[in-house]
């Protein structure tokens, strides 16, 4: 039997001034008798002969070593492994041996040098739905004002904090949380371990969740103003902490002035065919305009125009720019929905505008973070660089929440093993480099689907499972506000409650889980940096190891019954003082003895 271990991180690399070196470990019976290092050069695929180590290791691995130039040439390095008998050929690949080449997307990739953002892969993220979150006293003149909610034909509805939400009137229905709200509760952040904030949108707008834009250029005075974000940008900064905001660019609000359907300004798009606006949106042969799914009172942006462009993006002064900038040097963007973006009502040319966005941050802010909003496939904007990394619905969320909860984010059932489970999250990571996996924007919910303790439904029982998962797979977790004290709630609006400050209602030990995690995170350079390996998976156990130079961790998952798991001997393992970090279980040389519906971190190093 033939075994093969490389991972893109040292011990497996190392960079040696212009050279990266290149290993691949191999144990068994039948070793080949050439090996190839397949790499890109200029997009070709170029062979590089392997050299095999003089004699084996004491492990008995025999080490083939290469080393490509990275003096020059495209950041992104690609290459995976050709084993050569007589008369036959093996490559070998992120998702294991294949008899044929592997394709191009799906082979080991490392970027160096790594130009995306540095700090990425430090944190712990939080997200704030503001409106949700926590209300600040007093209360400045404008922060409690009644309106008429054109979109919901109705006045707006403003609640006592511990009114219970309902149905009605959801996307007009206001508790009253604030930026400076956010800003008193830093040190409860800080306790919890969040280093970086995400926002929902705080810019003008007449709905509570702020996606139907009324005024970029300024923050919404039921948050407190735009005096209020600058508190918060300060306070955050001697804090420590990162802070990025939602940028809303596929669409605007219907009472945005440049669209203004409610004739509130003057020369509005909407209504009028001279407007210098016009050619900000898209109009169909009936002189009505393109929307976001149907919702009339989401206008989308239409890209064609040279001038929107340079207002959104492009321009020195446009709206990306502008919040990168001093006074309020915003960390980076969350986009909204942007693989929608584009031109002609649609998305053409979605791409390239993309890409656009991401470049005017970058130009402004050189180390400005870019997640992509993407419920589905986000690899081709990311294979492009057009964004830093995606929110991971689909590498993370929707695996964990098939092999936990047995549901898709649509509620139809999807019950998998281990084994699919692991198949799932290898095969999309993937098509990644392995610095993109460690800024991929992990969650387990968020303000656009049920909390994920209500989707366990009856399993409730796993979701420290969920959390601890969170904080130990490639990439950086974000915890949506309240899920650390057991806040529950099913679809939009009852996934957006209030955060429930009185600690009677909260619950204590898992927000303690979510403490040591965050505190074993930030104390591991192996789950932050770290590569990723599958070891083991059938059934109802999971067991990956995380690698960084001669740091490791073990990380076993069992929805099950309590269980002996025997792990295929690996020099990975071997000769290590495993000490258990989290949860309960026992390992002994190859032998993990885990209790039931259990997650379990060991450490070594």
């Amino acid at each position: 039997m033939l075994n093969a271990w490389h991972l893109p991180v040292a011990p497996f690399v190392k960079q040696n001034q212009d050279q990266l070196v290149i290993s691949l470990w191999l144990t068994g019976t039948s070793l080949p008798e050439r090996v190839t290092l397949r790499v890109e050069i200029d997009n070709e695929e170029t062979p590089v002969v392997m050299h095999r180590g003089r004699k084996p290791t004491a492990d008995g691995v025999t080490v083939w070593r290469a080393a490509i130039d990275v003096a020059s040439g495209q950041p992104r390095r690609r290459y995976s492994f050709k084993l050569l008998w007589e008369n036959r050929q093996l490559w070998f690949t992120p998702q294991g041996f294949s008899h044929f080449p592997p394709a191009r997307l799906e082979q080991f990739a490392i970027d160096a040098p790594d130009c995306g953002p540095q700090w990425v892969a430090d944190q712990v993220f939080y997200q704030i739905f503001p409106d949700r979150f926590a209300r600040s006293l007093p209360r400045g003149a404008d922060q409690d004002k009644i309106y008429h909610h054109h979109a919901a034909g109705q006045p707006i509805v403003m609640r006592d904090w511990d009114d219970p939400l309902t149905g009605d009137a959801g996307g007009s229905t206001f508790y009253g949380g604030d930026l400076d709200g956010i800003s008193e509760k830093l040190p409860y952040l800080k306790k919890l371990g969040v280093t970086a904030l995400y926002l929902n949108p705080v810019f003008v707008a007449p709905s509570v969740h702020k996606y139907d834009t009324e005024d970029y250029r300024h923050v919404d005075p039921q948050f407190g103003g735009d005096e209020a974000l600058l508190r918060l940008r300060h306070n955050t900064r001697d804090a420590g902490m990162k802070l990025i905001l939602d940028g809303v660019f596929n669409h605007t609000g219907d009472s945005h002035a440049w669209f203004d359907r409610h004739n509130r300004a003057t020369g509005g798009a909407c209504h009028n065919p001279d407007s210098r606006w016009r050619s900000w949106f898209s109009f169909d042969e009936n002189g009505h305009a393109r929307d976001w799914l149907g919702y009339a009172s989401l206008p989308k942006l239409d890209y064609q125009s040279p001038t929107l462009v340079d207002e959104i993006y492009q321009g020195e002064e446009s709206v990306v720019r502008h919040w990168l900038k001093a006074p309020w040097h915003m960390d980076g963007w969350r986009l909204d929905v942007v693989h929608m973006l584009g031109e002609d009502g649609g998305a053409r040319n979605n791409l390239r505008h993309a890409t656009g966005i991401t470049q005017a941050a970058k130009a402004t802010q050189p180390e400005a973070y870019i997640v992509g909003e993407h419920f589905g496939d986000a690899r081709q904007w990311l294979q492009a660089d057009a964004e830093d990394a995606a929110m991971n619905y689909r590498g993370f969320t929707l695996p964990v929440w098939a092999f936990l909860a047995k549901t898709d984010l649509s509620y139809d059932p999807q019950k998998i093993d281990a084994q699919t489970c692991a198949a799932w999250m290898d095969n999309y990571r993937a098509g990644l480099s392995h610095q993109q996996q460690l800024r991929m924007f992990n969650q387990l919910d968020s303000h656009d689907t049920p909390r994920f303790k209500t989707v366990l439904g009856n399993d409730i029982a796993r979701l420290p499972l969920a959390v601890v998962w969170l904080f130990s797979w490639p990439g950086t977790p974000c915890i949506y506000y309240g899920d650390e004290v057991g806040l529950d709630g099913a679809n939009d609006p009852f996934c957006r409650k209030p955060f429930p400050w009185d600690k009677k209602r909260q619950d204590g030990k898992l927000l303690a889980l979510y403490q040591r995690m965050a505190k074993l995170r930030s104390r591991s350079q192996a789950l932050r940096y770290g590569g990723c390996l599958v070891i083991y998976a059938h059934d109802n156990v999971l067991v990956f190891l995380r690698v960084y130079r001669q740091q490791r961790v073990l990380v076993a998952i069992n929805r099950g019954e309590a269980c002996e798991v025997v792990l295929e001997d690996s020099p990975l393992l071997r000769g290590k003082n495993w000490r258990l970090k989290e949860g309960t279980g026992t390992l002994q040389d190859d032998v993990l003895t885990l209790s039931a519906i259990s997650a379990s971190v060991w450490s070594a190093a």
